[in-house]
């Protein structure tokens, strides 16, 4: 919720043709399958980057990790109560095999 606050304001939010938000707000009641099915609605729109709290990419991992095109790019972002952690982000994991230590030096 705070993320989404966070944005909004921003004029991040906004409705498609059909009044289906570009975003979701993940409440308590929010199930993993409505988180799921809203990342698959979204990797099929018109958005070019997708911001998911990574404590709920966590719960449609498998979905994520099968997103293998670059567009949408899919960045994982801290939350308020949930800390980031970079072992878990799919972008960076997958980065880390592209480049060996000589390419990085």
């Amino acid at each position: 919720q705070d993320t989404v606050t966070a944005f909004l304001p921003g004029g991040i939010g906004e409705l498609n043709k059909n009044y289906y938000p570009n975003f979701l707000m993940v409440e308590k009641h929010t199930t993993i399958s409505e988180i799921k099915d809203t990342f698959q609605q979204f990797l099929n729109g018109n958005i070019g980057i997708i911001l998911i709290n990574q404590y709920i990419a966590e719960m449609v991992r498998h979905a994520l990790d099968a997103h293998q095109q670059s567009i949408p790019a899919v960045l994982e972002i801290p939350s308020k109560e949930h800390p980031y952690d970079a072992a878990k982000d799919s972008i960076l994991r997958r980065a880390r095999g592209m480049f060996t230590a000589e390419d990085l030096r």
